[in-house]
């Protein structure tokens, strides 16, 4: 398991996932200012590590109230901050709703109690993410068969969540089991997460891995060489509809032009319950300079016009199956994925 993100006494220390593969950098984080920015500045990303980071901003900011005079107007304020830096992730706002959910529960306790609450919520957070993860490789590994190759898009491993990963998790649990595999990583521009942090996941494990640019997955399909793709999510709506890294979608219409499987790995808390399909799922336009430079070197003109989607949105129709931690929902998705939902909540 890689260390993407632990709370440390009154800090919270996490990887710089900016500086992988090259160098290892630890990032401390002492308030929930930090935090937001960390979010913003994808030193942490993948929805659910963003989730377990902005639980631990919360219970950062909380930490530093001296007074409960102004106990509502301060948690407010910390929510507010925390809520505005990634609007795509659907774990980001699962996770302050339900630290703002405790915090309500609790709020007439001394204010040193109160603290420790939502501390302990926060690290439950992260505990439940891995327990998470690996439920969920449970659920899908029988999805991969032995001697599968599977295509990967971003990087929704152990660095993007609490530990062992949603789609890589997937993969982890079948490499567990003695399968013999072999993972296509999508480059993933213009952060390059499948380059710089899927590649260092997967060689870590000694899980085989090829390196490919992104516009080079429709020509191994048309040969053959893909036999499955599973990805992450950032949010999916009721009717299966999911937005993803950008560049997802169109892996997914390959796919079906080419009559493979495409799997999505996401926890119950990347479900949106509340909106019905793709169309409501605010999508993060990101700076242009992402495009503009690699490394900080332009590789375009200054002056060109840039746009910079951080997600698409794959419509369920693309989508063979969404692997949870409770089982593997398909369509239609409204009723199999308020199952699964459903099941969780008995089983609370």
């Amino acid at each position: 398991m890689l260390p993407t993100i632990k709370w440390d006494d009154k800090k919270v220390i996490m990887i710089d996932q900016r500086k992988l593969p090259l160098e290892e950098v630890y990032v401390e984080c002492f308030d929930y200012e930090e935090v937001a920015q960390a979010i913003e500045k994808m030193i942490i990303r993948g929805a659910p590590a963003i989730g377990v980071a902005a639980a631990f901003g919360v219970a950062l900011g909380v930490l530093q109230i001296k007074t409960r005079a102004s106990l509502h107007e301060e948690f407010e304020r910390i929510y507010l901050r925390l809520e505005r830096t990634r609007p795509t992730a659907r774990n980001l706002f699962w996770a302050l709703e339900r630290m703002r959910d405790v915090f309500l529960e609790n709020n007439k306790l001394e204010l040193s109690s109160l603290q420790q609450v939502l501390v302990k919520e926060a690290i439950n957070i992260e505990k439940e993410d891995l327990d998470t993860n690996k439920k969920m490789g449970a659920s899908g590994k029988g999805l991969i068969g032995d001697g599968d190759s599977i295509l990967t898009h971003c990087n929704a491993g152990a660095l993007a969540t609490a530990g062992y990963g949603t789609a890589l998790g997937v993969i982890r649990a079948a490499f567990e089991e003695g399968k013999s595999l072999k993972v296509y990583a999508d480059e993933t521009r213009p952060f390059l997460q499948g380059a710089r942090l899927t590649c260092w996941e997967l060689d870590k494990d000694n899980i085989p891995v090829v390196l490919i640019a992104d516009n080079m997955a429709g020509s191994l399909m048309q040969k053959g060489e893909i036999s499955l793709v599973i990805t992450g999510a950032d949010r999916i709506a009721l009717h299966g509809d999911t937005a993803n890294k950008i560049g997802t979608y169109t892996t997914a219409v390959l796919a079906k032009e080419h009559g493979l499987p495409f799997y999505v790995a996401a926890p119950l808390s990347t479900i949106d319950f509340e909106i019905p399909d793709g169309s409501q799922i605010p999508i993060e336009e990101r700076n242009p300079q992402e495009i503009r430079e690699i490394d900080g070197r332009l590789i375009t003109l200054p002056q060109i016009e840039v746009r910079n989607p951080a997600f698409d949105v794959t419509p369920a129709r693309y989508i063979s199956a969404i692997i949870t931690e409770a089982g593997i929902a398909r369509p239609p998705y409204d009723k199999s994925l308020s199952l699964l939902k459903n099941k969780i909540i008995d089983n609370d």
